[in-house]
């Protein structure tokens, strides 16, 4: 008696194999949030504190920014390039009070 060797065809259980995977793809690399978030502060004109490696704090708005670094309009009427390498935190002024709707509303 002769046997015959069978041999699978690897292409198809390839294919069913890629089907039957339920994995999750890796998340993607770049999610742009730190994009959007600077895009609303300068949209609505916060007035926002960086806090600098150095300790130093710097008042102002965001004017416009790039991969490596923010431009802030200080409150004295003077610009700034900071590295974002320099930046410890970013946060809105506590001091600075945004005027409430109603009362934008009225003043027009």
């Amino acid at each position: 008696m002769i046997r015959k060797l069978i041999t699978p065809n690897l292409r198809e259980i390839k294919q069913k194999s890629d089907k039957d995977s339920k994995h999750k793809p890796p998340p993607p690399y770049k999610t742009h949030a730190e994009n959007y978030y600077y895009i609303k502060q300068m949209n609505n004109r916060t007035q926002l504190v960086l806090e600098l490696v150095s300790g130093e704090l710097l008042k102002g708005l965001l004017d416009w920014y790039d991969e490596k670094c923010l431009k802030i309009k200080k409150q004295d009427g003077g610009t700034l390039i900071v590295f974002k390498s320099q930046i410890k935190y970013i946060y809105k002024n506590p001091d600075f009070a945004e005027p409430r709707r109603e009362e934008a509303e009225q003043a027009k």
